[in-house]
């Protein structure tokens, strides 16, 4: 339950809501406690700093704070949209994530509601002329914040919205659970290769809804198969579509079926933080749509089978990394893993398929996947050979021109 509340309490912190109306409470609290903190200040500044020299500074930013916001907010929803429309829907949940836009809204709203609220205590009389000092303070400090994320904001809009940056976001959000993937290659469980077949007289946990398996919560499966003398074989893995009733694993053992079930977390969607395929998935969707007729825009396509090559290379270096340790720590939980061949299939497959018959993305891909066999992780090195056959086999049935064939059939052959 532990590893859910907190994946809750994470996702809830990248909701563009949740982040910025915690940052609009903040302000608003510090409005408010500022009349308890004016008991040291010493009547020279009283004199300087008082509230005629307050008010004006807190209704202009009260005023622009609410424009400004206004106006970026639209701008982030017409830009997330825009780059939707232009890579693919799975994007836009990504986006939706971006910690600089997040960030930039969060320090608009917050000043806006701290130069709201201390009108509001001004008017009402609960400031006193200590008091007007600590506001013309946090005042100052709330206006370098906005400086800030002003610049950084204008920094951020020449590239919000574009291909680029979207696909940037889409390969950083891939990182982390490949990175989990190197480190855990069975969520710190059991191997499922190596490990007993499932027993005939496993009872199924079934799954409680219709969805996908978003995150499995290990450490405390296995406290419960422990305290209770069991082993669960785990057949979802993060990122499975499973249906209301269907079996997402059996567990032998005499043990709470519902307790187990608990800690599957279902959705809707697919999500990241345990799923290493996800990531890969979206790249490849972006470039099958660069490759349709109507976008007609190779360029990305082989951009994004470097970012793909990229990804699962550095993959095959942190698996091979010689102090690497991919400790068994959930005895009791079998589960398999994700393959280089499937990764490989979800970055590759379906680009080679829409990009068969053109001659500059298919010489991209044969040298992405000749590269790729000299990874030191040797299922990913005859994983890529595969795919490098396969890309020959689709240029032989699609490419007619003999010179152009002949030429691609020799790139297959260059280290």
């Amino acid at each position: 339950m532990r590893a859910r509340i907190l994946l809750w309490i994470k996702r809830l912190w990248r909701t563009p809501g949740v982040r910025i109306s915690a940052y609009g409470a903040a302000a608003l609290l510090i409005a408010f406690i500022a009349p308890f903190l004016d008991q040291s200040i010493p009547d020279s500044l009283t004199e300087r700093f008082t509230r005629d020299a307050v008010m004006p500074i807190l209704s202009i930013l009260a005023s622009s704070m609410l424009a400004v916001t206004t106006f970026s907010l639209g701008m982030m929803v017409t830009a997330f949209r825009s780059a939707a429309d232009q890579a693919t829907p799975r994007v836009y949940n990504i986006l939706m994530q971006d910690m600089t836009t997040l960030n930039v809204l969060s320090v608009f709203v917050g000043a806006f509601l701290f130069s709201l609220g201390a009108i509001v205590m001004f008017r009402a009389g609960f400031y006193g002329e200590s008091g007007a000092v600590i506001v013309f303070a946090l005042t100052i400090v709330c206006i370098v914040m906005i400086v800030v994320a002003i610049l950084r904001w204008i920094a951020h809009l020449s590239r919000l919205g574009s291909l680029d940056h979207t696909l940037g976001m889409v390969e950083q959000a891939a990182r982390p659970s490949l990175k989990r993937l190197a480190e855990a290659r069975y969520l710190g469980g059991r191997a499922a290769d190596n490990a007993p077949r499932i027993p005939d007289d496993a009872k199924p946990l079934p799954s409680p809804e219709s969805g996908f398996v978003q995150f499995i919560s290990m450490s405390e499966l296995h406290a419960r198969l422990e305290e209770d003398d069991a082993r669960l074989w785990v057949t979802t893995s993060p990122g499975s579509w499973v249906l209301k009733g269907s079996p997402l694993g059996y567990v032998e053992g005499d043990t709470d079926i519902d307790e187990l079930i608990d800690n599957f977390t279902m959705g809707g969607r697919r999500t990241n933080e345990q799923d290493a395929r996800f990531g890969i998935v979206i790249l490849s969707e972006v470039a099958s749509r660069a490759l349709s007729p109507g976008i007609n825009d190779p360029g990305t396509a082989i951009d994004i089978i470097h970012r793909v090559e990229r990804l699962l290379w550095e993959l095959g270096l942190k698996l091979c990394d010689a102090d690497r340790e991919d400790e068994l720590k959930y005895d009791r939980v079998i589960i398999g893993t994700v393959s280089a061949e499937d990764l490989i299939q979800d970055g590759y497959a379906s680009l080679m398929q829409d990009g068969g018959a053109r001659y500059e993305v298919m010489a991209q891909m044969l040298k992405a996947t000749n590269r790729l066999t000299t990874s030191e992780w040797p299922e990913l090195a005859k994983a890529a050979e595969k795919a490098r056959d396969s890309a020959l086999a689709i240029i032989d049935r699609r490419i007619d021109d003999g010179d152009a064939l002949k030429s691609l059939q020799k790139k297959a052959q260059e280290p």
